[in-house]
């Protein structure tokens, strides 16, 4: 759907900065706050390397999703790159669908983890907490795009915030743990540290890749960006610049000032790096980690009412939930319904394997990008604001499958 063919279209209104600090949010999210503990546990020093491994995985992923969100700058991206390469409608609904159901698990998961932050704080019962919850991100989600953005930038800052004091304490840190030599090249040590080698980095690098999982969020967002044919594929880069620079030096401090096993035991990592750093209790990190995880939900809320607004648009379910409100220039009842399945997730259902599935189908999404993008440019040649070269998108099918079936083999096993 675009502003011709729509009675009430999306406000433009988000530019390059806000959008890749947008993207930094829905990226960081709440993973870093626990992953650093767990990709240690299993990389050991060496799970910094893990980390740049990881996003060396998912950038070829990233790229095409750069490319294809210059080539059809509309919501629901996800379901038009793939009618656009495969010429499948049910196809496209099916990945339309999918990205949908990820985003509210991701984000009725998310919403059980922050009702636990804040029980600890506030002494209401998890009903009134969940439900409370996700009522007044839905309120801030369907105020408007701006009010929505700068509320997730707000979050992403304190999010980032976050990340760079536990940088900053850990370098002003004596430490007691890895050296450089054995975060970034593990294999020329030999002090013996546990869980050296390749097995290690490599699951560590499965553990990571899911850090980085958030930028396909943002194609979302198209028809409420300025010039999304060249400001969208910026931000996606400049998103995965960021995390990764944010993610390998987060790591890497926490290595240099804990020992791996201590970071592997522990539930808050972080916090634990912030105490042996500083001296000083962390307790205001759960304030962070609340944060974080609001604007997890937030953003995949919006993201999913948007994909719903785009599935309308082009006809593949009914109308009425394209409908926009006049006055906010938001999509109420797309949004609406995201937030009621999300309550009802939260409330009713055992999502750790829920959890689990949203992995298997973020990345069985991104395989049919890639794929996508491979039809398209073997079929035409037509010329795009952003460009990559074919084999970008050649590895980034290869990749996703590649993690895909090892997550399945894993869960198997």
């Amino acid at each position: 759907m675009t502003e011709r063919d729509t009675p009430t279209p999306l406000r433009r209104s988000i530019r390059l900065v806000p959008l890749a600090l947008y993207g930094v949010g829905v990226t960081v999210g709440a993973g870093i706050y626990v992953l650093t503990g767990a990709v240690a546990g299993t990389a050991g020093a060496a799970a910094p390397l893990s980390f740049l491994l990881a996003a060396l995985l998912i950038a070829p992923t990233a790229f095409s999703f750069g490319e294809l969100s210059s080539r059809m700058p509309f919501a629901a991206g996800e379901a038009a790159y793939v009618l656009a390469g495969f010429r499948l409608s049910w196809l496209s609904l099916l990945i339309g669908l999918m990205v949908v159901a990820g985003g509210i698990v991701s984000s009725a998961t998310v919403t059980n983890g922050a009702a636990g932050y804040i029980g600890a704080m506030v002494p209401l019962p998890p009903f009134i907490i969940k439900v409370g919850f996700v009522a007044l991100l839905m309120g801030v989600a369907m105020w408007g795009v701006v009010q929505t953005v700068t509320v997730a930038i707000l979050f992403t800052l304190v999010e980032t915030g976050g990340l760079l004091l536990i940088i900053a304490a850990g370098l002003a840190s004596p430490g007691e743990g890895a050296t450089l030599t054995e975060m970034f090249l593990p294999f020329l040590s030999s002090d013996g540290l546990p869980f050296f080698g390749l097995a290690g980095v490599a699951a560590g690098v499965m553990l990571a890749f899911f850090a980085f999982i958030g930028f396909e969020d943002m194609v979302n967002m198209a028809e409420e960006t300025e010039a999304p044919e060249r400001t969208m594929p910026r931000a996606i880069i400049l998103t995965l610049c960021i995390t990764t620079l944010l993610y390998i030096a987060t790591a890497a401090v926490a290595l240099h000032t804990v020992a791996p096993a201590d970071l592997a035991a522990s539930s808050a990592p972080l916090a634990l790096v912030f105490e042996r750093a500083t001296g000083h209790d962390a307790a205001f990190f759960a304030g962070i980690a609340v944060i974080a995880t609001v604007n997890t939900v937030l953003v995949q809320m919006v993201m999913g009412a948007r994909v719903i607004y785009g599935l309308a648009g082009k006809g593949a379910i009914p109308a009425l939930f394209g409908m926009v409100h006049p006055k906010t220039r938001t999509p109420l009842i797309a949004t609406g319904l995201v937030a009621a399945i999300t309550v009802l997730l939260a409330l009713f259902f055992p999502l750790e394997g829920l959890a689990r599935t949203t992995s298997y189908i973020v990345l069985t999404i991104f395989a049919l990008v890639n794929g996508s993008l491979i039809a398209l440019r073997l079929r035409e040649q037509t010329p795009a604001a952003f460009r990559v070269p074919l084999i970008v998108p050649v590895l980034g099918a290869a990749l996703s499958m590649i993690v895909l079936a090892a997550e399945l083999w894993r869960a198997l096993t």
